[in-house]
Formats: structure tokens, sequence, C-alpha cells
């Protein structure tokens, strides 16, 4: 056993579970045990005691961190659910894994901070606002204008924003509520406006027209983790260009979306494509567009062998054809609105819905002879806006972008040279491929709810970005963009603007970078190579504080590389049914877990999730499990209640020398010491390496089987029953029982 070992307290139940064993023990062994005992209910009911035991935790200040302790600092901030959100059992099961380390590092006698937070959610907000305004008063942001709509989501926030934070309340998360965050607080907003002006002073923000996924319904640009896709029905349609007899040049193309040829600009075939060698270089005339011609091209991203072997090109309005368009310099036409309205074609089509326009285009198509085949109904895949639930439209649309060439370098090293470790090690690739491949950044959105980007323009076409103590210019033709910031930009700074960066805090000095960044696999590359990136860059600011904290490294001891924003990343698999499927309302399988906290309690809730998680590995649950864990946490209140309705002790830090020796006890409390012990190295071991499920198990194991079982069982032969009557060796014999019995349970 080495020293770790010896100074490490059991984790055991108590660091998942309601009982917080760091408060009571001091308390507990200086009652009597029949007080103790009278003082439990005769059946455990969960639901009668956690709120009051949680209150009580808070109001004692359990959770609140201490900035200038000298203890070894451990740190966590709470991945931060949307101000709109509930709980669910993605984050439930975050959250119990996270306090569950929490919980053991204090134990352990670390300062821990645990610091809880929300998200400002951009569109999630703002459509949520939006419906309600609608259905309320029959009126959309437009009618309010900015300032009164931005104002109007303020009063939504503090009325219906803190719903999750009860949620989490309940379930027992040890939080430091008194450093609570919000993306849109002063601090944070301070933060956002640093590291925007810094990237744009070393030209790593710029404007660009490019293509992006726009929701026609929120009129916004949409990050690629707000698209969901689904298998659609639709149809195939193939349509020639040229001459309709085939006689004459000719290409025929297949489309699932009639509508956007009428921002076709060429056709491409692949170069070593004999059929089409010809053709390579001449024109044929738009159906529609009077004066466009379509050039026909070479390009090796064409498939010779998918259907006739030639794709139809619309630049403007296809992620695939936007970069052909790039490669060959082809022009750019933009048809479809930002409503997803036909627009700008000087056809008979302008003004309908993009929908309306595919049947009546396609119509027009057959009039001429131009539709050769059609397949409906077809089915394909469609990406849809999440909020909502449209079909997305890449649109050619003038956006702020981050390069990220050297920011993600950064965030590979970072993990190559091992500054921050990835649980578990099967990850690393896929953390690779992202950021060893990683596109610019699409940062705005058409929005008003968030932090509006602090970019000024002047009536002479003049840019200015201002930091937050720049002046701002005014005067006549000088405007603010209009456009606020992805949502994800302000979370990438997460892990050290809610500890008062870019200000030198007491918080940063001792609690950062943080010890571990708890989340689930599936935004890996969405928010933690964001916070990766931004970490690693604000390191490099001039002046910048981040690095200098206790819980960080020199940079002599990193070699020059900047201070990460976390030493460790745990990444979890995702909560599924008990068939293995993914919860969702559409399938009718999605679990409350507040259903489970009122039904079996917070203790069951939790130990069902802690007993199925090791890294990156998904995890089926089903109401099974949760009675199954409520069976566990009876199991535990009634072998407690046995114990100290029977004496049990728990000694204090300045009585353990008056434990008894080894040799004075009896074979059966020496059994059941020893099988403690290794449990507690198995525990410590396994909760290391953040392999839960298997410490979890352990626990489960000895608590139902060794002690509940087989021990209590021993015990109750072991204590007299007549005290008054048994002989000094019997009562020897019991009271050491009874201090084994405390010291199991503690």
């Amino acid at each position: 056993m080495n020293d770790r070992s010896r100074s490490t307290s059991v984790p055991a139940l108590d660091c998942l579970t309601v009982t917080d064993q760091t408060s009571s023990s001091a308390s507990r062994s200086n009652e009597s045990s029949g007080n103790r005992a009278d003082r439990l209910p005769k059946q455990w009911n969960p639901t009668d005691v956690e709120s009051v035991l949680y209150q009580g935790w808070v109001d004692a200040g359990y959770f609140h961190a201490d900035a200038t302790s000298d203890r070894k600092p451990f740190s966590i901030v709470l991945p931060p659910p949307n101000v709109t959100g509930q709980l669910h059992m993605g984050h439930a099961l975050d959250h119990t894994l996270m306090d569950s380390m929490a919980r053991r590092k204090r134990m352990q006698g670390y300062e821990v901070l645990w610091l809880p937070g929300s998200d400002h959610a951009g569109i999630a907000t703002q459509t949520k606002v939006e419906a309600m305004l609608k259905e309320t008063e029959g009126k959309d942001r437009f009618d309010y204008g900015r300032e009164e709509f931005v104002e109007r989501v303020w009063e939504w926030k503090h009325k219906f924003g803190g719903v999750i934070q009860n949620q989490m309340r309940a379930i027992g998360d040890s939080v430091d509520w008194e450093r609570e965050r919000f993306t849109l607080d002063d601090g944070l907003s301070k933060a956002v406006q640093t590291i925007f002006k810094e990237l744009f002073d070393r030209g790593l923000i710029y404007r660009a027209k490019r293509l992006v996924n726009w929701s026609p319904v929120l009129r916004t640009a949409i990050s690629d983790i707000e698209v969901v896709y689904s298998d659609d029905e639709g149809e195939l349609v193939t349509l020639r260009y040229g001459d309709v007899e085939g006689k004459g040049p000719h290409a025929d193309v297949a489309t699932t979306r009639v509508e956007t040829m009428l921002g076709d600009v060429a056709v491409a075939v692949h170069p070593d494509d004999e059929r089409y060698k010809d053709l390579v270089g001449t024109t044929l005339p738009h159906p529609f567009i009077e004066g466009r011609s379509m050039v026909v091209i070479a390009d090796d991203y064409v498939d010779p062998e998918f259907g006739t072997g030639m794709v139809k090109i619309t630049p403007a309005h296809d992620p695939n054809d936007f970069a052909m368009g790039q490669r060959h310099n082809l022009e750019m036409p933009e048809v479809i609105d930002e409503t997803g309205h036909i627009a700008n074609t000087g056809t008979q089509f302008d003004g309908l819905d993009r929908f309306e326009a595919r049947e009546q285009i396609r119509l027009a198509l057959e009039e001429q002879g131009r539709v050769l085949k059609r397949i409906h109904p077809y089915v394909h895949s469609v990406g849809h806006s999440e909020r909502s639930k449209e079909a997305i439209e890449p649109r050619l649309s003038e956006q702020w972008w981050v390069k990220v060439d050297e920011l993600a370098k950064m965030s590979g090293d970072a993990v190559r040279e091992g500054d921050t470790v990835i649980h578990p090690a099967s990850q690393e690739p896929r953390w690779f491929d992202w950021v060893d491949d990683m596109h610019d950044w699409c940062i705005s959105r058409q929005l008003w709810w968030g932090h509006r980007i602090p970019i000024w323009y002047g009536p002479d076409g003049e840019i200015v970005c201002c930091g937050p103590d720049d002046e701002k210019p005014t005067g006549e033709g000088w405007h603010q963009e209009n456009d606020v910031l992805d949502t994800w930009f302000s979370s990438a700074l997460w892990p050290f603007s809610t500890m008062g960066w870019p200000e030198q805090s007491d918080e940063l000095k001792k609690f950062y970078p943080t010890s571990v960044l708890v989340t689930g696999y599936d935004i890996l590359f969405f928010w933690v190579a964001r916070m990766m990136m931004f970490g690693t860059f604000a390191d490099t600011i001039t002046g910048s504080t981040l690095g200098s904290g206790e819980s960080g490294t020199s940079a002599d001891e990193r070699n020059g590389r900047p201070q990460v924003p976390f030493t460790d990343v745990f990444l979890h698999g995702l909560v599924r049914d008990e068939h293995g499927r993914k919860m969702s309302k559409s399938l009718g399988n999605g679990i409350d877990p507040m259903d489970w906290v009122r039904d079996y309690g917070a203790d069951a809730l939790r130990f069902t999730l802690a007993r199925g998680a090791n890294p990156g590995t998904d995890l089926p649950i089903g109401e099974d499990s949760a009675q199954s864990s409520r069976n566990f946490a009876t199991k535990l209140f009634n072998a407690t209640k046995f114990a100290l309705m029977n004496g049990a002790e728990v000694l204090g830090e300045n009585e353990k020398q008056n434990f008894p020796a080894r040799e004075a006890l009896t074979d059966a409390d020496r059994w059941i010491l020893d099988k403690l012990e290794e449990l507690r190295v198995l525990v410590d071991t396994h909760l290391d390496r953040y392999e839960f499920a298997v410490a979890n198990e352990a626990l489960y194991r000895f608590a139902w089987n060794e002690f509940c079982d087989w021990y209590l069982e021993i015990a109750k032969v072991q204590i007299p029953r007549d005290w008054d009557a048994a002989t000094d060796a019997e009562k020897t014999r019991g009271q050491n029982t009874r201090l084994v019995l405390g010291r199991v349970l503690d």
C-alpha cells in the first residue's frame, strides 16, 4: 500500500449518494447510539429527507471553495446547460460523475471548486421567446425592435430560466452556488470582447462570403451540431440540358432539389470520362435564365460510375458545388433568399416558396420535354434545423469566421505532448482527425439575443474592432455589426472566463487550469476542441494571467507550450434505453430523471447511472435498474439502522488510536476489515481511471454480500443481546464489533 493509498479516505457509498460523511461523522460520534437510531424512520423514504439534507449542506457552506486556502486544488467547471433547458438523463449522468469526483476529492482533503452556470443558448432561447410572444401577443421580434425584444428575453430568463438549477439541487449536486455564472454576465462579456479583439488584431478573425447552413424560419446561419439529419421522402428527377432530342450537345443530370437549377452555372464530368471528353469546355443554354450559358467542366470530384456521370453545379446552394465553383472560378448567383423563397432570377418563379417552386419548375421543365425520369418517392438524407424543424438551406452568405489553423495545431499538440490526457485513449484518433483537418469556424449569427459582435462600420467603409475598454466610434454614419456571436464562442471561454479572466483573480491563481472536464464523447469537437483552442490561445496573449495558477505547470515545465484549460478530459458514453436505443421523443422511450427522483430517490437515480458508466461506453438503463438501485439504498438504510440500534461507533480523528488492536478482534472482524481495505484500494484505483462502473459494482457487491449478508449476521451473534448479563469477554467482543461496524459504514 503506497502513501497515497494510506492517506485516502474510503470513497465508499458517500461519494455517490446523498449522505455527506464529511459533515456528519464528528457530530454522530458524540451522540448516543440509541438516540441516533430513534431518529431514523421505520422505512426509507428519500423524498422525506433529501431536500432538507441538501439545503442544510448549502446553508452550512460545505460546497463553497476557499480560493485562499493552502489545500491542494481540484476544480471542475460544469458544462453549462442551456438557460432554457431541463435536466435530461445525459445531464444526470454528467452531474452524477462530477459530483462523485468533487465529493471524493473533498474527503481526500483537496480544496474543491465545482463551478456551476448556464449558457444563454442564443438560438434556443430566442426561438422560445419568439414563439411565446407570437402565441400571447401575435407579434414577432421585428414588431418590437432590437432593444425592446432583448429586454423581453431578459424578462423571460429571470422568470423561467432557473428550472435546471432547481433540478440540480434535487439530485444533490455539490456545486459552489455562490460562484454561479451566466454566459451573458458582465464579466464573461468582457472576456468575449477581449478575446475577439485579440483574434481580430492578429488576423485570425475575418469576414467572408461563404456557404453556410441556413435556417429560413430563424433567418440565421446555424452550426453543424444544430442540424439533424433524417431520411425524407422526395423525388429524384433526371433532366436534360442542351438539345432536348439528344442529337446535339446535351447533358443529363439528376437532382432531388429541382428548384436549385435556377442557380446552375455549369455541368461537371470526370476528367477521365471518355464519354464526355468532347463536351468539356462547351456551353449549354439555361432553360429559363436568358443570357446564361452553363459551361461543361472537368473535375475529379465527379464519380463517373454514379448515375449518368454528369453533375449539375449550383455553387451558391450546395457545399460541394461551392468548392467546385471556387476551383473553377465560376459565378455564384444566389436564387433562394433568407426566407426560403426564390429571388433575383427574373423568372416567373420569383416569390415562390422553395418547395412550391420545386413543383412548378419541374412542371415547366416537363412542358419543355426536359424531364427524362422521375423516381417518386425517393428516400434520401435531409438536414433539418434542430430548433425550427424545417429543412436547412445551404446558402451563400457573408459571415464572420475564425481562422483555425494555428489554434487547431496548439490543440492537437496539447494532447500529443500529454499536457491534456483524453480518457478513454481510444477517443484520441477522433480528436486528431478533427483538429488536424479543421475548417474555419463561422462565428456570426443573425440573431438579437447574444454577444453582439464588437465591430463598428464607418460611413466611408471603415471597420473598427473595439475591446471592452476601447472608446466606441460615434457620429453620423457609424453603426455596430447587427450579428451576434455563435453561442459556442462564449462557451469556449468557459473554463477561465468563469474564474474572472481577463482580470487576475484568486480563483484563476488557485483553480486554473481545471483538473478535469467531464462530458459526452458526442461533443468532443463542438465544445471540447473549441475550449482547447481558446484556452491555449488566451495563454499567448501579452499580459494574460493564464498559466500562473496553482493548478498549472510553469512554462519551463511545458517547454514554452501554452497552458491548457484542463489536464484531463473524461468522455463518457450516451445514456440509452434498456434495449440500447437512443432516447427520443419520436420513439417515446425517453426517461425524465426527475420522475426517478420522485419514484425512487436521488440516490437510486445516481447509483444507476454511476454503476453503468465507463469511459466512452454507452449506458443502457431502464426501470428495472432504478428499482434495483432503490433496493440497494434501502438495504444500506436498514444496515445502518441495525448498526446504530446495536451501538455502532464511529471514532473521530483524535480517537482513532483507540481502535482495538488486530489481535483483539475476531476472525470475522479481521475478515471484513481486510475485505474493506481490498475494496478501498480497488475503488481508488478504478475511480482514478474514471472507471465508475467497475468501482461501483465492487461497492455494490461488498455492501450487499460481504457486509450485509455476512458480517451483519455475524455481528448479531458477537454483540450481546443482554449487555448486563454478558461476561467481560463478551462485552469486549461486542464493543469491538460496534467499532468495526462503525468503521465499515464510515
